[in-house]
């Protein structure tokens, strides 16, 4: 597996400190105040991908699209833009477009290996004209769609609209063994991305989508990880995904080894990506496994479910040093240890599964992944496939680690009914106190603010406000007040099918809409050295 150039992320990082499309943040993962000499201001550009949602004759698609008032935004200058435009797709890459309809068939990349970037067969959308387009920030702009080829969608904001835009993507399928309720948050483009969850196992079909939002290809690496380490097989290296187009690839032909629980590590050594993983199970139904957040010693899982009957931790340790973790369940009332379950060691580059069963006890929580007392603080990616129900009327979701909400997180379509906040304060004895605002609605509505205090080492679920009058859909905006501490969040959507308790969970990771800008002035002493 090639590994992304350090000379790339300079160039990142640079990018973003010039033209304001980067976050800023601490090392500790906090909000990071600018130091003098320099502004902290509003992003002035944001890109997002939407993966295609399903292929489905019997599903319908939601987009949702929303970008926060407030001062970062008003400060961007200029009134702004946001769309998404419909990607190609390259047919036949590790299973071509059939997303869940059959098992798909491998085929070779650019240098004879992998799946098929196939640049020659990338077939353009047949309609180009943008989806979701928002003219103003404060009110959610929705579309829908039920056709089985529904492309993938690349798009960008700039002006005051960058600031937090927000496309929420949810797909309900009401039959087949695909049925069931998928949500995403359209992704960021990024060159690094960890998916702990994934299958590769005869009862699951995982496909990872992999799109390109730029003018030129990017080139892509994929590796899997079980609990005995990396899956054999060069078939996910060097994967070609043509400039604004989608390449999904089903991960069970990367590899000859079925794996029930496995990693997946999607690295874009050229160019940048965006990436999804879409889970189909034979018996537990489907959604969006949306990435983790960057490995790193401690991590948070937010948002379990009160009436979850099964949930499955996996987690990895892809440093170089094995990881000894203190496990820990963020309840209502406080910070308990699952029985038996003290603590949890991962080999380095292995995938360690572990069965929680119904470890809510019918009271809501999170999860919470701390380095043992004297242990390794070694790096760890983590997520959590959570189920409701029971018998054939189960349903599951997905729950990755995410980063804390610094500033400002956004969650996208809410109705008036089917929607659950859960936020988490990690660290006892440090209270979170947070601003949830719900925003004017798609067809009407006035915003309403209500403010929650979580008290610090436990988890908060609640019924979040609604907008007064409300008509149509409306947003959620979470932010932490000024010396608050700690605190994650996810908003869960309840949408029961026939007796089946569909759900899904999308996690609020700050939006990341500032940017540390360096104030630039003239220094003619630098002549005179």
């Amino acid at each position: 597996m090639k590994r992304t150039m350090m000379s790339l992320i300079g160039v990142a990082a640079a990018l973003g400190a010039v033209t304001g499309v980067a976050a800023v943040t601490a090392p500790g993962g906090g909000a990071q105040e600018a130091p003098r000499g320099s502004s902290l201001l509003p992003v002035q550009r944001s890109a997002l991908l939407c993966p295609a949602p399903t292929s489905s004759e019997v599903g319908q698609t939601d987009y949702t699209a929303f970008a926060p008032k407030g001062a970062a935004a008003g400060a961007a200058g200029k009134k702004g833009t946001a769309a998404l435009l419909p990607a190609g797709t390259v047919k036949d890459a590790g299973g071509g477009t059939d997303n869940g309809k059959g098992k798909g068939k491998k085929s070779t990349g650019k240098n004879g290996k992998g799946a098929d970037s196939a640049a020659g067969q990338a077939v353009a959308p047949r309609d180009t004209k943008p989806v979701v387009p928002l003219q103003e920030a404060g009110k959610p702009v929705t579309t829908s769609t039920d056709s089985p080829d529904a492309p993938a969608l690349v798009g960008a904001a700039d002006g005051a609209l960058a600031p937090g835009w927000t496309v929420q993507q949810t797909t309900s399928v009401a039959a087949g063994s695909g049925r069931g309720l998928l949500g995403l948050s359209c992704t960021t483009p990024d060159t690094t991305f960890w998916f702990p969850g994934v299958s590769t196992a005869t009862d699951r079909q995982d496909y990872v989508h992999l799109t390109n939002p730029d003018p030129t290809p990017a080139v892509v690496d994929l590796q899997l990880r079980g609990k005995d380490g990396s899956l054999g097989g060069s078939a996910g290296e060097d994967i070609t995904v043509p400039p604004h187009t989608t390449v999904p690839v089903l991960l069970s032909t990367l590899t000859t080894t079925p794996t029930t629980n496995a990693s997946l590590q999607v690295v874009a050594r050229e160019g940048r990506i965006g990436a999804a993983v879409q889970a189909t199970d034979g018996k537990l139904g489907s959604d969006w496994l949306p990435a983790a957040a960057d490995p790193s010693p401690s991590v948070v899982l937010p948002g379990i479910p009160k009436d979850a009957t099964s949930v499955r931790l996996v987690a990895l340790a892809p440093g170089e040093s094995d990881a000894d973790l203190k496990v820990q369940l963020a309840t209502p009332t406080g910070l308990i240890t699952p029985a038996g379950l003290e603590s949890l060691h991962l080999k380095s580059g292995m995938t360690t599964a572990v069965d929680l069963k119904d470890v809510t006890k019918g009271e809501a929580g999170s999860l919470v992944l701390t380095p043992s007392d004297g242990g390794s603080k070694a790096p760890v990616a983590a997520a959590l496939r959570v189920t409701r129900g029971k018998g054939a009327k189960q349903e599951m979701a997905f729950i990755p680690a995410t980063r804390p909400v610094e500033q400002r997180a956004t969650a996208a379509d809410n109705r008036d009914k089917g929607s659950t906040l859960s936020l988490v304060a990690p660290e006892k004895g440090k209270d979170a106190k947070v601003k949830v605002t719900a925003s004017a609605g798609s067809g009407g509505g006035t915003p309403v603010t209500k403010t929650y205090t979580v008290k610090g080492g436990t988890s908060l679920d609640v019924a979040p406000p609604t907008p007064q009058g409300l008509k149509g859909t409306y947003a959620l905006t979470v932010e932490p007040a000024a010396g608050s501490g700690p605190v994650h969040a996810a908003r869960m959507l309840s949408r029961p099918q026939g007796g089946v308790p569909a759900f899904t969970v999308q996690t609020l990771p700050d939006d990341r809409g500032t940017v540390l800008v360096p104030t630039a002035g003239q220094d003619l002493s630098v002549l005179t050295k």
